[in-house]
């Protein structure tokens, strides 16, 4: 494709793509293909000669988009948001054409240098303490956040053992019952056996319950065990609880245990002053994670992870074949954030964030925030006036979970499969207390007011 065919079909592609924004409206939020349609729509061989580029777009509306659930759609209200917007894909078009590979500051020194930056951006327009200023790096998901967390949190427990030599403590980790599935994968990829993550009961409004926690710590440490890191969230899964982070503090302070906090979806609320209450005892934290690829218009993937002290991540992750030596890297006076993650190559993912700050600024980030969170105080005022509904808990952030009163588990799973099957809507559940609760999450860009009211009358109605 030479420069000319490039900047042709190129804005085919963006005129494309803007089509499909228009019209997001008109498509069902959720696919209705069958299992095997998308492939039974391609070719079964890969084609001998190149096709026209018309062919390519053409199948783009007639077997792509028809098998794809629209996350971008306005009536999206299934698990959290995953938000993009024009100058994210601008950002992420120019990081592609670049094609930066930045895994050492000598091999593009703009891609890292940016990155620091921008991710220092983010830290002073969501108020986080002065420790993280200087220690961000994307991540691609808060998955591999909490696995570089748990590497880290187990290299400074063991002082490096884990890197030369069988450890032989039994090394624990400690999360809520609520916390996320990523949790558990971290502990099972690190080694450290899935009976070492230890689960805390939560309190009635589904956050950790931080004197159990004490407990079971006290217990595993007169038993012999090694602390290794306890996981507190600030916007669970499941119903956005928030665990008691300065108490958890405490007991991590205690036993010298490392602090993670995991505010993948909620963190970036802080965004606004009034919402800055999430980073309650963040400056008592070890690492901290957030995803703006959640709730802050910046394409999948990308999240924001900080270390207050990057030297036991680094030590964790650090291996310097000869064909990575260089002198900048051998002077000390660059971050090579090869040494930060998992893999060793990485894109130019900041790029994407940058051209969201820059385009929509601190005001336009915090208008779209709020707007989200006055949706969700409007939609749980709705089903609290009506009395064949009841909230479970209260709205947190953009998410309202309900039941309805004389419903049992099944009549909800049932009714949650009549709404989606309409098309309108797409809604996910979860379950509280043994009991399977409706999730309404609010954090499309292009949702309204009408969208939410059209949802709410569509349970209304399919509820009998």
């Amino acid at each position: 494709m030479t420069p000319e065919e490039f900047r042709r079909h190129g804005r085919e592609v963006v005129d494309w793509l803007a089509d499909h924004m228009e019209r997001l409206e008109d498509l069902p939020v959720q696919s209705t293909v069958a299992p095997g349609d998308v492939r039974a729509a391609l070719p079964p061989h890969p084609p001998q000669a190149g096709e026209p580029f018309a062919d390519v777009l053409r199948d783009l509306d007639d077997i792509v988009v028809p098998g794809l659930t629209q996350w971008q759609h306005p009536s999206f209200f299934a698990y959290f948001p995953a938000n993009t917007s024009g100058p994210s894909i601008l950002g992420d078009l120019v990081s592609s054409g670049l094609g930066v590979q930045g895994m050492l500051w000598a091999t593009s020194p703009a891609c890292t240098e940016l990155e620091t930056h921008v991710l220092d951006w983010l830290a002073e327009l969501l108020d986080l303490p002065e420790r993280f200023r200087g220690h961000g790096v994307i991540q691609d998901s808060a998955s591999s956040a909490t696995l570089c967390a748990l590497l880290a949190a187990r290299e400074r427990a063991t002082r490096g053992r884990s890197n030369r030599e069988g450890v032989r403590e039994r090394l624990t980790v400690y999360a809520s019952d609520q916390a996320h599935s990523s949790v558990e994968k971290a502990v099972r990829i690190a080694g450290l056996g899935q009976d070492n993550l230890r689960l805390v009961p939560v309190d009635g409004d589904q956050a950790m319950d931080a004197e159990a926690l004490a407990r079971m710590v006290a217990e595993d440490v007169a038993a012999g065990a090694v602390p290794v890191m306890v996981v507190a969230a600030v916007g669970t899964t499941g119903t956005t609880a928030v665990d008691p982070v300065p108490a958890v503090a405490d007991v991590c302070a205690r036993h010298g245990v490392w602090l993670h906090v995991d505010a993948a979806y909620a963190g970036v609320a802080a965004v606004c002053p009034e919402l800055r209450w999430v980073n309650a005892g963040l400056d008592r934290a070890d690492s901290w994670c957030t995803n703006p690829h959640k709730w802050l218009l910046t394409g999948f993937d990308l999240d924001a992870f900080y270390v207050a002290d990057p030297v036991a991540l680094t030590g964790a992750l650090t291996v310097l074949p000869e064909y990575l030596r260089n002198a900048a890297s051998e002077s000390g006076a660059v971050v090579d954030y090869r040494d930060w993650q998992v893999p060793l190559g990485r894109r130019f993912r900041s790029l994407k964030l940058w051209f969201v700050l820059r385009w929509y600024g601190a005001e336009g980030l915090r208008e779209h925030v709020r707007g989200h969170v006055a949706l969700a105080a409007e939609l749980a005022s709705w089903v609290d006036a009506d009395a064949r509904f009841e909230l479970v808990g209260a709205p947190r952030f953009g998410l309202v979970c309900l039941r309805v009163r004389d419903l049992d588990d099944a009549g909800h799973v049932a009714l949650l499969a009549r709404v989606n099957a309409t098309g309108a809507c797409s809604l996910t559940h979860t379950t509280v207390a043994g009991r399977v609760v409706l999730r309404v999450a609010i954090g499309s860009p292009a949702t309204e007011r009408r969208h939410v009211l059209a949802a709410w009358e569509l349970l209304r109605r399919e509820a009998g």
